[in-house]
């Protein structure tokens, strides 16, 4: 679980974007900034617009927690917007 403050900048909005309800596969484009949980375990990870997800060794699932799957919990505004 991403941590904050009372006093930090968070902006609650809908999740009417594709990339809140996309889940993503160790090694697939990130489509925007920011950090991720990783359904299975609850991991998380940040990770930046374009490059890749960590790969299926960045590490390991019991299987009852099924595959590696990452899915955005906090958008990072690292391009100014």
């Amino acid at each position: 679980m991403a941590w904050h403050t009372s006093t930090s900048v968070l902006l609650q909005v809908n999740a009417t974007n594709e990339w809140w309800n996309a889940e993503y596969s160790p090694g697939d484009t990130v489509q925007v900034s920011g950090i991720y949980r990783c359904l299975g375990c609850k991991r998380e990870i940040t990770s930046n617009q374009r490059d890749p997800f960590p790969p299926q060794s960045h590490h390991q699932h019991a299987p009852q927690q099924g595959a590696i799957r990452w899915k955005l919990n906090v958008r990072t505004n690292t391009d100014g917007a």
